[in-house]
């Protein structure tokens, strides 16, 4: 996975990486409003969902330490980087900001 996700994130599209838990209850509300803000931005940019208990290394190289934390990347750069649930228009505004 580690290959993939840097294959991911080093795309020229903005990359916004969910970092959750399946046992994470505000990880299940940002998950449904991240589907809304995928049909927002269409295919301007991705959005990749990664299980912090599957993938702990990948978590720990970018330093998430709660959940849900969302990161954006692109190129391979990572731009922006919070803990917490978002809200559809704030996380819409950011990726197109970035496309």
């Amino acid at each position: 996975m580690s290959q993939k996700f840097q294959e991911i994130i080093n795309s020229e599209r903005p990359v916004l990486i969910s970092f959750f838990a399946t046992w994470c209850q505000p990880c299940k509300v940002q998950s449904s409003v991240l589907n809304s803000v995928k049909e927002n931005i269409g295919e301007t940019a991705r959005i990749i969902k990664v299980d912090v208990d599957q993938y702990a290394a990948i978590a720990s190289q970018y330093g998430v330490r709660s959940v849900p934390t969302l990161a954006l990347f692109k190129n391979g750069e990572l731009l922006w980087k919070e803990s917490g649930v978002h809200d559809v228009n704030t996380l819409t505004q950011l990726l197109q900001q970035y496309a």
